[in-house]
């Protein structure tokens, strides 16, 4: 008997929840909220720079007026050096650091495989309390200081878009392309 009444109110349940669901409306095909971006917008957003300097803005910069700039912006983050952090230390050309290797620390001068990169990194990421505030040339002033603390460009080297793909990193033959065709290709499809 129990179990009759256990069915028979499993059924009552059923019909309940399938004319609930029949009755829920459809979600609006838009919310009314929001538009497309402007050319100008995302202009302004697709400022990537890739490894081989495609993207790089005009302008140019030296160690020199990196210096001044890196004194103002960055060195209460990174140390008066780029070696003292408290946050992520920038200078230093030790070993480069493996999965086992806990003394080294990751540090452009170590780690980084293109100086591109590293142009692209502070541009959209730094100063951390206003990133995409700096110039151009501030950004190139920057990466000039910090290439020539690292001992990988002289003091008086100036970098600009045609000079800053041109510097060859001292960790550049540690990576290694990936060759998976299929990888590649899969992302592709999505």
């Amino acid at each position: 008997m129990k179990t009759h009444v256990l069915l028979a109110i499993g059924a009552v349940f059923m019909v309940v929840a399938g004319t609930v669901a029949q009755q829920s409306p459809k979600p609006p095909a838009t919310f009314g909220f929001g538009r497309a971006a402007t050319t100008a917008e995302i202009a302004a957003w697709d400022i990537d720079v890739g490894p081989d300097g495609a993207g790089l803005p005009p302008g140019q910069g030296t160690a020199t007026e990196g210096a001044a700039t890196y004194a103002a912006k960055c060195a209460s983050c990174h140390g008066r050096t780029g070696k003292e952090g408290p946050n992520d230390v920038l200078v230093g050309r030790g070993p480069f650091p493996s999965g086992t290797d806990t003394e080294s620390r990751r540090t452009i001068g170590n780690y980084w495989p293109y100086a591109t990169t590293i142009f692209d990194y502070i541009r959209r990421a730094m100063p951390s309390p206003a990133p995409g505030s700096l110039t151009g040339n501030e950004v190139y002033g920057l990466v000039a200081f910090l290439l020539a603390q690292n001992e990988i460009i002289p003091n008086d080297a100036v970098m600009d878009a045609t000079t800053l793909p041109k510097v060859v990193m001292p960790a550049h033959d540690k990576f290694v392309p990936d060759t998976r065709g299929s990888a590649k290709k899969s992302l592709r499809e999505k």
